[in-house]
């Protein structure tokens, strides 16, 4: 989904967003607080600390989406990915393919292997309107998903949702094993759909690929995508009608006919990208719906969240941040952390060690600082949970301190804050702070480099995006 340099050494891109940190500091001071709020401690039970891998109950309830008040909305029904239980990965696993993605981020923000990469940043201007799609996540996976239908007459796919890559795609028909992995729905049948048109090799649609060409299969463009996590996926290049939810579609939707795929893709049909780059959905829904979108990332599997499209071109009611662009991978959404507190007490960092900027991704599970940063928050959380005495536990992979609660109904905790340009605070709940009884966070490569906000801290948040800021509202599903 290489390793990295702890050098103090820092690049033109980490300068420069440590520079732009500068840059919103007297913004006005906002929080997006969660249930714990903003105060030293919380009391809460245990029954969410289970390991969330253990069961995959579907949603139950509505979705709560957020109200339309003006422009055009689509809201899909967003959920955590279940797959058949026998491909189920294990925590281990799961760890794993999430450090192989994080370190491949890292190569790209840092310009590593990028041909002619700038170290500079642009802040980006905004855009407006809107569609909601309901979301999920995975067992075994912590992956987040929604349903949408393809094709005319529509085919139900269910897509992982991603804002860490570009390219959207399904598995279609033909295809077979061991080329194509067992899925939940019918494989999508390009001929059987009356509004689908392969991609011509010299189209425009075609070049704009770039690294994601992959030649040609006849007369048709070939693509294909290589995950951070090790996975990927290679076919042909089509467009068809995309339906996210009744009235809202997206007429000559571009995505890749998957032929081919290998990796960790067990209960899902394809990919929905989100990125910034010309070929996502955020990108070629842009004119219906502005450019904004925004989602909630349920914390429980029996829960549901969303994936909206469009919205208010205005930001009220989020603590909001200023989007920066490493030019190396101008895919990603950056923001710039400044601060940690615990227990309500800031926590001892130095500027620098945030100076590679933070990328906000759905696709990486656990938190990753900067070692200085982590070191210091790890010192803090444990100095202060332990007047309670909670036993500790043994390392779990890369989660290094954990507690054993199985005594324990409810425990306290102190709360973990995070603080961004212009002063935006997410005051993370519960399952934002704790994974499997242990602090989910986890170190970088080396100080200076990006870090990354995973979904376990983005959970139960709305999370906006809108072209020039990022913004945090707690409480959202």
């Amino acid at each position: 989904m290489a390793s990295s340099s702890s050098s103090s050494r820092v690049s033109p891109v980490r300068r420069a967003l440590l520079l732009s940190s500068f840059l919103f500091c007297f913004l006005p001071r906002h929080v997006a607080a969660g249930a714990t709020g903003a105060g030293g401690y919380v009391t809460v039970s245990t029954n969410g600390f289970a390991d969330s891998s253990a069961t995959c109950d579907e949603p139950a309830g509505p979705v709560i989406a957020p109200r339309q008040r003006n422009g055009t909305l689509a809201v899909l029904r967003l959920a955590h990915r279940c797959g058949p239980s026998t491909a189920s990965a294990s925590f281990a696993e799961v760890q794993r393919a999430d450090q192989r993605r994080v370190e491949y981020i890292q190569r790209r923000v840092s310009g590593v292997g990028s041909r002619g990469a700038k170290g500079a940043l642009q802040q980006l201007a905004a855009g407006s309107r809107s569609a909601t799609v309901p979301t999920t996540m995975g067992v075994g996976t912590f992956q987040y998903v929604v349903t949408v239908s393809l094709g005319t007459p529509g085919v139900s796919q269910t897509v992982e949702v991603d804002t860490g890559s570009d390219v959207s795609w399904v598995q279609c028909k033909p295809c077979s094993a061991p080329a194509c992995y067992s899925q939940r729905d019918q494989l999508f049948d390009p001929a059987k759909s009356s509004t689908y048109s392969a991609v011509p090799c010299g189209a425009d649609a075609c070049s704009e690929l770039r690294i994601y060409e992959a030649g040609c299969s006849g007369s048709q463009c070939g693509y294909v995508v290589s995950y951070g996590d090790g996975s990927n996926t290679t076919g042909v290049y089509g467009s068809d009608t995309l339906a996210l939810a009744p009235g809202n579609t997206v007429g000559t939707f571009l995505f890749g006919c998957g032929h081919a795929q290998a990796g960790m893709f067990a209960g899902i049909d394809g990919l929905l990208a989100l990125g910034r780059q010309s070929m996502s959905l955020k990108s070629q829904a842009a004119g219906a719906y502005g450019g904004v979108f925004s989602y909630c990332l349920p914390s429980k599997q029996s829960a549901a969240g969303y994936l909206t499209l469009g919205g208010p071109s205005s930001a009220s009611g989020f603590a909001t941040t200023g989007l920066l662009t490493a030019w190396a991978a101008p895919t990603f959404y950056m923001v710039m952390l400044t601060g940690i507190s615990v227990g309500g007490q800031q926590v001892a960092v130095p500027a620098s060690a945030f100076a590679g900027g933070t990328v906000v991704d759905t696709g990486t599970v656990i938190t990753r600082l900067p070692p200085t940063a982590y070191a210091a928050l790890r010192s803090a959380f444990r100095g202060a949970i332990a007047p309670y005495g909670y036993p500790s536990a043994p390392a779990n992979g890369i989660l290094d301190t954990c507690y054993d609660f199985s005594r324990y109904g409810v425990v306290t905790l102190p709360t973990v804050a995070l603080t961004f340009s212009g002063g935006a605070t997410l005051a993370l709940e519960a399952p934002g702070i704790l994974s499997s009884g242990c602090l989910a966070f986890a170190p970088n490569g080396g100080d200076g480099d990006a870090a990354i906000l995973g979904n376990v801290q983005q959970r139960s948040f709305a999370v906006r995006f809108d072209g020039s800021t990022v913004g945090f509202m707690p409480g959202a599903c």
